[in-house]
């Protein structure tokens, strides 16, 4: 994680020359009403902070008040940033074949529906050759593209601003513990 302080809302290190920077004092005049600047309930980097982890925080979706706007984002009824409570599919448990299912957890089906027809429902179980998972050896570092959510999502649920690590999702995702 990068140990550089980033720029949230309080500007650190205002610097004046004539291109380039930013001008906390007219941002100020244009926008007075801005939460940023009003004492009743200003919002800091601190505050910003809390409030991500909050959105993030997913240890309890469904009761938590920061997280009660968002649910039924994305249209979903239930969504929520709880990727291990959503329900993360488990690659292992896909049902392949024909009928508009994939040919594995990994690829749709390439099989034509048929002379005349333009329906997945249709489609027979592809029956040609495909890769054997154990084979296959990505490019790069970590653990692939053929791992499963449902093992990914578990580690990631627990990740907390801070922690973060530049190029994984979590530790050990690299293929290293």
């Amino acid at each position: 994680m990068s140990t550089i302080k980033q720029t949230l809302v309080e500007y650190n290190n205002s610097i004046n020359k004539q291109k380039g920077t930013s001008n906390s004092a007219n941002l100020r005049k244009m926008f007075p009403n801005s939460p940023i600047y009003t004492t009743s309930d200003p919002i800091s980097d601190a505050e910003r902070l809390e409030t991500y982890q909050k959105l993030l925080d997913l240890d309890d979706v469904a009761s938590d008040s920061a997280q009660k706007d968002i649910i039924g984002y994305y249209g979903f009824p239930s969504y929520g940033f709880n990727y291990e409570a959503n329900g993360a599919p488990n690659l292992n448990n896909t049902e392949t074949g024909g009928g508009g299912l994939p040919a594995t957890p990994f690829s749709p089906n390439p099989s034509s529906p048929g002379v005349g027809s333009t329906s997945a429902t249709t489609q027979p179980a592809y029956d040609g050759e495909v890769k054997n998972i154990d084979s296959i050896s990505n490019f790069g570092t970590g653990l692939g593209g053929l791992v499963s959510p449902a093992t990914t999502a578990k580690n990631i649920s627990k990740s907390k601003i801070g922690e973060y690590i530049s190029g994984r999702s979590y530790n050990g995702s690299d293929g290293t513990s």
